[in-house]
């Protein structure tokens, strides 16, 4: 029991580190405001100095400004000028040899000067200025910049044409053209990317992130005063300064130990309630690991939504916990395993009172409508009463808070409706954790108590005596289960499956034997007639466990008879021979005795049902007489020793037993003759 309490202790204390490894480091701004509403805390004051920070919409808006006002840069190299220029004057000399007048020539010489002086660029940079809508350039000259209209730049081809188009009357094109002046036209303006994109950046980084300051001291706010624009942006910027000073390994971790107490000491309040009103689980690790698992994955889901902004955190399921817990153990657990998990998760989160408020109602709508769950229908309503939970709830806090439905958030409506999808998933997920953990859900053992499934088939057409009887000790057992808090559906199915191991060698089992048909026992010494009933047992159990039933229902089978004695052979073995030394283990059935309600109240059902039908009368006394007989005779020989029945569980069970079996074998009126 201590080595057991200490590693469940170890695994709450791994379970809190973990949900703490993977939470958010900043720091938490203590305040919640909303613009439009009015500020619900006391007066407010600038603790420090502080910038008003823009709105990250107001500084992309100066960025854009920025780089569209901007004017990139090029480079003015004059090597390939000075080279079609020298070219140009060996050409001219010949040309005039050639007969071009000397107009002509002095024409080219001052075109190709203004052309040169303004500036020539590829086509390719000058198209790219204009579909990004420039307007001007910088010029870098020996390490200064001259800013100069784009409109004035040339291309080699403009610069030529510009020529031909400017030419004098007297200048004849076709004069121009045999100068071959495009050939002595070269660019002068290279783009330079790199100083461009340098400059830019600079301009960039040096942008204004603020619109004044904050005074220590300065008063900001005060309780009742509706959050204007400008209120809003100063909090805004208190609690940007406030996360963005949490910052550093020392604070992270100082961040951290704080988180890591208070998660583990509300994990270790789940612990405690488990240790005070469930011990059961608390000391078992399969169940243990089974709650810490659900806490913990729906944790780590919650606070990677929130740290890297994947998902809005009402599209997280959280109502499936309570769903899950309360199909598997009961009301209560099921809700307080959920307040807890939501309260980690509002630790993080960005609302965290409208957070707690929808999902403890959410939880709480959970347990009430899966009060009797025997239907998977039942599932489809429960998600979608928690659907509509959250929609009237968060509608309801929203006009509370707003006062206008124009300021409502539609997009929630949206969230809680792919809330609902997802939680329509729990049934798939009830069907792994049944595989993973081996429990049994109330819908699967609706789905196994119909009598129609193969096994059961099987049972009514190989052994019809013995399904009969199955039948009366689920209606027996189960009706006593309600009465005492037990199980009723789990009873009612483990009933019809107890003795199924009857199908082996059925007619040694007196309800199958036919009349006219020969007893086998005749055949047979009373210790094997002995050993051939009380083989039905793990017969049951293997066949069980061929079929695949699930552990709890199997748990019946070598727990209904326990390890009682097959009475009617061993009493008549003792009377018939008194002086032989007799073996009780070899009358003894090998199971083992009930410890849960369930297995003890089948155990008397069983044995009453089967008792009953032998009564010579069937009169109140001669019931009430046989049932006290039966279960008297089980607590005497210590099988219901570890039950946790209460002397008053006994009584309720015997009372509902006689009512039941009065209701059996009343006496019917007689029907008169037509004379």
């Amino acid at each position: 029991m201590k080595k057991t309490t200490v590693i469940s202790f170890l695994c709450v204390l791994l379970t809190a580190f973990l949900i703490v490894f993977f939470a958010p480091r900043e720091g938490k701004f203590r305040y919640q405001f909303h613009e439009g509403k009015p500020w619900q805390y006391g007066l407010l004051t600038a603790p420090h100095d502080f910038p008003v920070y823009k709105e990250a919409s107001e500084i992309e808006a100066a960025k854009d400004s920025i780089r569209k006002k901007f004017e990139p840069y090029f480079r003015f190299n004059d090597d390939d000028e000075r080279v079609r220029l020298e070219e140009w004057s060996f050409h001219k000399s010949m040309l005039a040899e050639q007969g071009i007048s000397t107009v002509v020539l002095d024409y080219i010489d001052r075109s190709l000067t203004n052309i040169y002086r303004a500036g020539i660029a590829s086509t390719a940079d000058l198209d790219d200025m204009k579909k990004e809508n420039r307007q001007r350039i910088n010029v870098l000259t020996n390490s200064m910049a001259e800013v100069r209209n784009l409109a004035t730049i040339h291309s080699v081809k403009t610069a030529y044409q510009t020529i031909i188009d400017k030419a004098p009357a007297h200048v004849k094109n076709d004069r121009l053209a045999e100068c071959n002046i495009n050939e002595f036209l070269a660019e002068n303006l290279i783009y330079d990317p790199e100083t461009s994109a340098k400059i830019l950046d600079d301009r960039l980084q040096h942008l204004p992130l603020s619109n004044g300051m904050v005074q220590e001291g300065e008063r900001i706010v005060d309780r009742g005063e509706v959050i204007d624009a400008h209120i809003y942006s100063i909090l805004r910027s208190l609690k940007t300064v406030y996360e963005a000073k949490s910052g550093g390994t020392q604070r992270h971790n100082i961040i951290f130990i704080g988180q890591f107490i208070l998660i583990f000491a509300i994990l270790i309040c789940l612990g405690f309630y488990f240790k005070t009103f469930y011990r059961k689980i608390f000391y078992s690790y399969k169940d243990l690991a089974f709650f810490l698992l659900c806490v913990l994955s729906t944790c780590l889901l919650s606070e990677i939504c929130v740290k890297y902004s994947l998902l809005n955190i009402y599209i997280l399921p959280f109502a499936i916990i309570p769903i899950v817990i309360r199909i598997f153990f009961d009301s209560h657990t099921a809700l307080f395993t959920h307040l807890v998990t939501v309260i980690i998760c509002s630790l993080t989160a960005l609302f965290p009172y409208e957070f707690l408020l929808l999902q403890s109602m959410a939880g709480i709508v959970v347990v009430i409508s899966l009060k009797d769950l025997s239907q998977r229908s039942q599932l489809f309503g429960c998600s979608l009463l928690v659907a509509l939970t959250y929609a009237i709830l968060y509608l309801s806090l929203a006009l509370f808070q707003e006062s206008s439905f124009g300021k409502i958030n539609w997009d929630m409506m949206l969230y809680f409706g792919i809330n609902f999808i997802l939680l329509m998933f729990s049934y798939v997920l009830i069907y792994i954790l049944e595989k993973i953990f081996g429990y049994i859900s109330p819908i699967t053992l609706v789905e196994l108590s119909n009598i129609n499934t193969p096994l059961l088939k099987r049972l009514s057409e190989e052994a019809p005596g013995t399904f009969q009887h199955s039948l009366q000790v689920s209606i027996l057992a189960s009706e006593a289960a309600q009465k005492v808090g037990a199980n009723a559906q789990l009873i009612r199915t483990g009933a019809l499956y107890h003795d199924i191991g009857k199908l082996y060698n059925p007619v040694y089992f007196t309800e199958n034997q036919q009349n006219g048909m020969e007893n086998p026992h005749n055949k047979l010494s009373l210790k094997e007639s002995a050993q051939k009933i009380i083989a039905h047992v793990a017969e049951g159990v293997k066949l069980a466990e061929k079929e695949g039933l699930p552990k709890d229902i199997i748990e019946f089978i070598p727990t209904h008879h326990g390890k009682g004695i097959t009475k009617s052979f061993y009493n008549s073995f003792r009377n018939e021979f008194p002086n032989v030394p007799v073996s009780v283990e070899d009358f003894t059935y090998p199971g083992t005795n009930p410890s849960t309600k369930e297995t003890a109240l089948l155990m008397m059902a069983d044995s009453i049902e089967a008792a009953s039908r032998s009564l010579p009368e069937y009169t109140d006394e001669s019931i009430k007489a046989r049932i006290d007989k039966i279960i008297d005779s089980q607590i005497a020989d210590g099988l219901l020793n570890n039950a946790p029945l209460t002397f008053k569980d006994i009584g309720v069970i015997k009372s509902v037993f006689l009512e039941r079996l009065k209701t059996i074998y009343h006496t019917r009126i007689s029907y008169p003759e037509l004379k």
